[in-house]
């Protein structure tokens, strides 16, 4: 079993950062993928942002050049920088891995931004 726990989240002002962070722990052997997804009231859950065991990156487009993704191998944990931060931003933020196959998600974490 996988367990992914999430932090960093939080309430702030329209312009301000917030960073996540999401550890993997358990039966890991080697993790693939692993990125961020968003979830607003009443919407459906979406893509934020993913990076590849080669750190390749894709994000949302509403999130271009104010999030980053990055990871730590070593650590088998992923970061999301996220500058300029807007109201429509505010969501619930799970992360998620791949694990041989198999994806996982971490509960999530309260991002909520005021205008």
């Amino acid at each position: 079993q996988v367990q992914l726990v999430g932090s960093g989240g939080g309430l702030v002002q329209a312009g301000a950062s917030l960073r996540l962070s999401c550890a993997a722990s358990g039966s890991i052997f080697s993790i693939g993928a692993m990125g961020w997804y968003r979830q607003a009231p009443g919407k459906q859950r979406e893509m934020v942002a993913t990076t590849t065991t080669a750190d390749t990156a894709n994000y949302a487009d509403s999130v271009k050049g104010r999030f980053t993704i990055s990871r730590d191998n070593a650590k088998n944990t992923v970061y999301l920088q996220m500058n300029s931060l807007k109201p429509e931003d505010t969501a619930a933020y799970y992360c998620t891995a791949l694990v041989r196959g198999v994806r996982y998600w971490g509960k999530g974490t309260l991002v909520t931004v005021s205008s």
